[in-house]
C-alpha cells in the first residue's frame, strides 16, 4: 500500500509556521467545491421535494468558478514559497480571501437545499410549483418570450417580516459581489402556506427582470408622467416606485382580484404606517398602494371589486384624518396612478415584443370564475381539477373567507402542489420554450 510522501520540513521555526499555514488553507480550499442532494443531507423521500438538478448545476458551476480562482491563488503562494515572511502572509491573504468567496456561496447554496430535507420540504415545493406555473402562464399565451430554458426559481425559509427576492443575476453583498445564478425567493416561517397573495407578487419581480423590464419600466413611467405634465416630485417618487407597482399589477394578472385582496390584507396597518410617505423609499405608501390596485382591477374590468376595496381602503383610511404624505403628491395621485397602471400593464414594451404585460399574462373573468368555483369545492374539502397553480392561491383565498378551516386547507393545498405519494423524482418541471 503506497503511502502519502511527507512534505521536506524546513529547519527554520518561521519558514515551518509558515508551510503549515499554507498547507492548512490548501487543504480548506478543497472542501468547498461541490454539492449534491446526499452531500446536504436529502433523503429518498425528500426527493420528489428536492431542488431540481438545473439548480444544484448552477450553484456548483459558480463553485467550481470559485475554486478556478482559488487554485490560482493557491499557484501563487507556491511561487512564493521562498519570499519574505510578508509577501507570503500577503500571498495567503489572497487565498483566505477567495476561501471566503467559497465558503460564503457554498454556506448559502448548502442551507437554501438542505431544507428540502426538513419537514417544511413539501410547503417549500409547493411554492416551487406556484413560481414555475407563473412561468409557464407566460410561455402559454407568448411561446417564444423567453429565449429557451431557463432554471426555474426556488424557495426557502428564513425570519423575516415579508417575502423577499433575490433576483436572477443580481450582485450579493453576502457573496462578497457574486452574482446570484438563479431566483432566490425567501419565506418567512409564518408564512410558509401556499395562499399567499404576496408570494405572486415576489415571483413577479423575478418576471420582470427575466423579461428584461427593469430598465424599460422605469423610463417609461417617468417618460408618461411627464408626458401628463405631472410635477418633478411626483415623477421622481412614482419612477422610483416602478419595481413594486410593476409587481402588485404582475400579481393581480396572474391570481385575479383575490391577489389585490390579499395584498390589501398584507398592508393593513395602523394608520400612522400606511398614511406615512417614506423619503427614498421603494415602496408606495400604503395608502395610495391599495389605490393602485384598485385602479388595476378596473382596468381588468372587475369594476365590483376595484370600487369594494377602494370603498373599504378609504373607511380605514382617510386622509382628512391626518397623514404625512406630501401634499403635492397626494393631490395629483389619482391621475398619477391612472397613467401608471396604463403604462406598466396596458402598453407595448420593446422587451414583450411590442405586446402588452396584460397580454403576455392575460387574466380573463373566466379565470376569476374557474377560482371561484375551484374555492367553493376547497370549502368542501374536495380538489379542483386541472387549475393552475397560480389559480390555487387564489381559490384558497376564497375558501379561506368562507371560513374554511386552515389546517385542513393546507393540507388539501399541499397534496395538490406537492403530493406525498409520487415517483422519485423531482416534483416541478421548467417547459422548454
Amino acid at each position: 500500500m503506497a503511502t502519502a510522501r511527507p512534505y521536506p520540513v524546513p529547519r527554520d521555526p518561521l519558514a515551518r509556521f509558515l508551510r503549515v499555514k499554507a498547507r492548512t488553507l490548501a487543504s480548506r480550499a478543497r472542501q468547498l467545491i461541490t454539492l449534491t442532494p446526499e452531500s446536504v443531507g436529502l433523503r429518498p423521500e425528500d426527493m420528489p421535494y428536492a431542488p431540481r438538478p438545473e439548480h444544484f448545476a448552477a450553484a456548483n458551476k459558480r463553485l467550481q468558478a470559485i475554486s478556478r480562482a482559488v487554485q490560482g491563488r493557491l499557484a501563487e503562494l507556491g511561487n512564493a514559497a521562498d519570499a519574505k515572511p510578508e509577501d507570503q502572509l500577503l500571498s495567503m491573504a489572497m487565498v483566505e480571501r477567495e476561501i471566503d468567496r467559497a465558503r460564503r456561496a457554498f454556506g448559502m447554496f448548502f442551507e437554501v437545499f438542505a431544507q428540502r430535507g426538513t419537514a417544511f420540504n413539501r410547503r417549500l415545493a409547493a411554492h416551487d410549483a406556484i413560481s414555475v406555473d407563473c412561468y409557464d402562464a407566460i410561455r402559454q399565451a407568448s411561446p417564444r418570450t423567453f429565449p429557451g430554458p431557463i432554471v426555474s426559481p426556488l424557495t426557502y425559509l428564513e425570519h423575516g417580516y415579508s417575502p423577499a427576492t433575490m433576483r436572477r443575476g443580481v450582485t450579493l453583498s453576502r457573496l462578497l459581489g457574486e452574482t446570484n445564478p438563479f431566483p432566490l425567493i425567501r419565506i418567512p416561517y409564518d408564512r410558509d402556506r401556499p395562499w399567499q397573495a404576496v408570494f405572486l407578487h415576489e415571483v413577479a419581480h423575478n418576471l420582470q427582470a427575466d423579461l428584461g423590464l427593469w430598465v424599460q419600466n422605469r423610463d417609461a413611467v417617468i417618460q408618461r408622467l411627464a408626458e401628463e405634465r405631472a410635477p418633478a416630485l411626483v415623477i421622481s417618487i412614482f419612477g422610483r416606485w416602478h419595481k413594486e407597482i410593476f409587481a402588485d399589477l404582475a400579481a393581480l394578472l396572474l391570481g385575479g382580484p383575490a391577489s389585490a385582496w390579499g395584498l390589501a390584507t398584507f398592508l393593513a396597518h395602523p394608520a400612522d404606517k400606511v398614511m406615512t410617505y417614506r423619503p427614498g423609499g421603494a415602496h408606495p405608501t400604503g395608502y395610495l398602494r391599495v389605490l393602485v390596485l384598485a385602479e388595476m382591477l378596473q382596468r381588468m374590468k372587475f369594476a365590483d371589486h376595484a370600487r369594494n376595496l377602494s370603498s373599504v381602503w378609504k373607511r380605514l383610511y382617510d386622509p382628512r384624518r391626518g397623514h404625512r404624505i406630501p401634499t403635492l403628491l397626494l393631490g395629483h395621485a389619482k391621475a398619477a396612478i391612472a397613467a401608471v397602471v396604463d403604462e406598466i400593464a396596458f402598453q407595448p414594451r420593446r422587451a414583450l415584443a411590442e405586446r402588452a404585460l396584460a397580454t403576455v399574462i392575460p387574466f380573463e373573468p373566466r379565470d376569476h370564475q374557474r377560482i371561484r368555483e375551484a374555492g367553493e369545492m376547497l370549502v368542501r374539502l374536495r380538489a379542483p381539477r386541472e387549475l393552475p397553480p397560480r389559480f390555487l392561491v387564489s381559490a384558497a383565498a376564497y375558501a379561506l373567507e368562507k371560513g374554511v378551516g386552515t389546517r385542513e386547507l393546507n393540507e388539501l393545498v399541499l397534496d395538490i402542489l406537492a403530493p406525498r405519494e409520487q415517483p422519485t423524482g423531482n416534483v416541478i418541471t421548467l417547459k422548454a420554450a
